[in-house]
């Protein structure tokens, strides 16, 4: 009989600060050379149970556990968050976080500097580890200078160098654009069958998590685990429904044509997915029923941005020749890498920097020359990074401040934020610190802080990174509501189905260029300027690809569809 290497038995952890436990009667084990993935709407208690795997619980947030959690056979209660660290490596959602060193190699290093390990021994280790993760051309790079990709790469290069069993991955694809998504699964694939690792994910995205596979997948709801699955199984299930977890899309697509989904079909992966003739036959069938939607009428032009050009130093041209213009009451997504110019682009049309060549155009007029304040007036801005935005100690306060700015009547101020708070899922935190919100908690009150003080043009940097799919769909109909009232919403995203549900319309950049303006369903349908873009094909495509069906169309076609299901 197997000896679990992680095993919770009726554990319920209590954080001091909270009136109730966060997780209840846990009751899991984990062995050896497992792939686990664990999914949960937010605020269910992923975080938390992450936390006590590697020692963050009790000894960074304080609390009270009752049952047992051993980790390679050392009863977490009575170790410390050290002797944890030998045994679980964890990747952090928010790599920038986890940076010690002041180039990729000290990075690395770290741990064997704390060590004492020798010089010689320390460099060739460390060169080791980077070239396990592509990154020995990076060494003596700034980690906070690389993409997301990258950063990532390096914080997994820092835990494997312990040789740890245990590694931990909170959200690894929240920051990454598709392909380099894909590729981090696959890194992470290699890296457990290459040291026998014993890997848990936790993630938002389980298509994209599920590219590679896994063995068994965690569903956790109020604090509890409610399924522990291999992943057909649960697939098969109705628990992600109602758990309000987004399932795979090619599984939506499936049931929307009326197919019953069995073992036989092997529905875990698209690659994977077995299909009659029968079945494909009922998916052109209801393809053939759906009638393509009417185009919207074409309104003014509230935006324009003409021959930009910009870069952070002279040596180096982060944007070369930027136009394009956004009419009003768009609902426009940008996409493209990491690193391609996407957040650089919002920044310029904020104010925050200003070009070197071109102009900037609001409604027909040259903002060019107006300051931050001014353009504040007209264009809102949320960043990917939610640390970098809050700066009041408590939500209430964060999300009131520009309208306290404005001096506005309290009860005005109060009635406001209460109903951005309700609209954005934090309305139960209203009185909460924001030091207790975890990663996307905080995503979802700098969305509110901007929200509320409605303005003209939105533009959110990665608005549904962290977001679970309930969450999700709150903000975004809320963003739809606010685009048919006549607000334009610009999105940066790495989240392919945003783009494709939400959006009439995308930019693609790539190496600090625009090189598309489409629609998401022509984008999607287009292998070479995906592969320029660094996306990648969704299993939609695969389906229409294997039904003999025009991608573009059945995509849309199910865009639409399903659209009008969920509403």
């Amino acid at each position: 009989m197997r000896e679990p290497i992680i095993s919770f038995k009726d554990y319920t952890y209590h954080y001091r600060a909270q009136a109730e436990p966060t997780i209840y009667h846990i009751n899991l084990e984990i062995f050896k050379g497992e792939r686990i993935i664990i999914v949960g709407p937010s605020g269910c208690g992923k975080s938390t149970l992450a936390h006590c795997l590697n020692g963050l619980n009790p000894f960074s947030y304080p609390g009270e556990s009752t049952g047992t959690l051993t980790i390679c056979g050392v009863d977490a209660a009575k170790s410390s968050i050290f002797e944890l660290s030998q045994s679980v490596g964890t990747v952090l959602q928010d790599t920038d976080g986890q940076f010690i060193g002041m180039t990729v190699l000290e990075d690395i290093a770290f741990s064997m500097e704390n060590d004492c390990v020798h010089k010689e021994e320390m460099i060739r280790r460390t060169y080791e580890e980077a070239g396990k993760v592509s990154l020995v051309e990076k060494l003596e790079a700034a980690p906070h200078e690389l993409s997301g990709g990258q950063k990532q790469r390096v914080s997994m290069a820092g835990v494997m160098i312990n040789k740890v069993p245990v590694l931990l991955f909170d959200e690894p694809l929240a920051n990454l654009d598709p392909a380099a998504g894909r590729d981090a699964i696959e890194l992470i694939d290699h890296l457990q069958k290459d040291g026998e690792k014993t890997v848990i994910i936790i993630e938002h995205r389980l298509e994209d998590a599920m590219h590679m596979g896994a063995d068994r997948i965690i569903l956790m709801e109020n604090g509890r685990v409610i399924s522990d699955s291999a992943p057909e199984e649960l697939f098969l299930s109705d628990r992600l429904i109602k758990a309000g977890i987004r399932e795979p899309l090619y599984l939506t697509a499936l049931k929307y044509a009326g197919i019953h989904l069995t073992g036989e079909m092997h529905v875990e992966r698209m690659q994977d997915l077995m299909l009659e003739e029968n079945h494909k036959e009922q998916i052109r069938k209801w393809f053939a029923e759906r009638k393509a939607k009417e185009p919207a009428k074409e309104k003014p032009e509230v935006l324009r941005v003409d021959g930009i050009c910009f870069g952070y130093t002279p040596e180096k041209e982060n944007l070369t020749d930027i136009s394009f213009s956004v009419r009003e009451g768009e609902m426009v997504s940008i996409v493209g890498k990491n690193g391609a110019g996407k957040s650089t682009m919002a920044k310029l049309l904020c104010g925050f920097e200003k070009p070197d060549k071109g102009n900037l155009y609001y409604e027909g007029e040259d903002m060019s020359g107006d300051t931050i304040k001014e353009r504040a007036a007209h264009i809102g801005y949320v960043m990917q990074n939610p640390n970098q935005m809050i700066s009041k100690p408590m939500i209430f306060e964060e999300v009131a401040m520009s309208l306290t700015l404005q001096k506005l009547p309290e009860e005005e101020i109060k009635q406001r934020v209460y109903d951005t708070l309700k609209i954005c899922g934090l309305y139960e935190f209203r009185n909460w610190p924001v030091s207790a919100l975890s990663y996307g908690q905080k995503k979802r009150v700098t969305i509110a802080s901007i929200l509320v003080a409605n303005p003209k043009i939105l533009i959110l940097d990665e608005p549904t990174a962290g977001q679970d799919f309930r969450h999700y769909t709150e903000i975004m109909e809320f963003l739809r509501e606010l685009n048919e009232k006549g607000i334009t919403v610009l999105m940066i995203t790495h989240d392919m189905h945003l783009m494709l549900e939400y959006t009439e319309r995308s930019l693609v950049f790539a190496d600090g260029r625009k090189i598309a303006d489409t629609t998401p369903q022509a984008l999607f349908s287009d292998p070479e300027l995906l592969k320029r873009a660094s996306l990648k094909e969704t299993s939609l495509y695969e389906l229409a690809k294997q039904c003999d069906l025009p991608p573009e169309s059945y995509i849309r076609a199910f865009i639409e569809y399903d659209r009008e299901v969920r509403a």
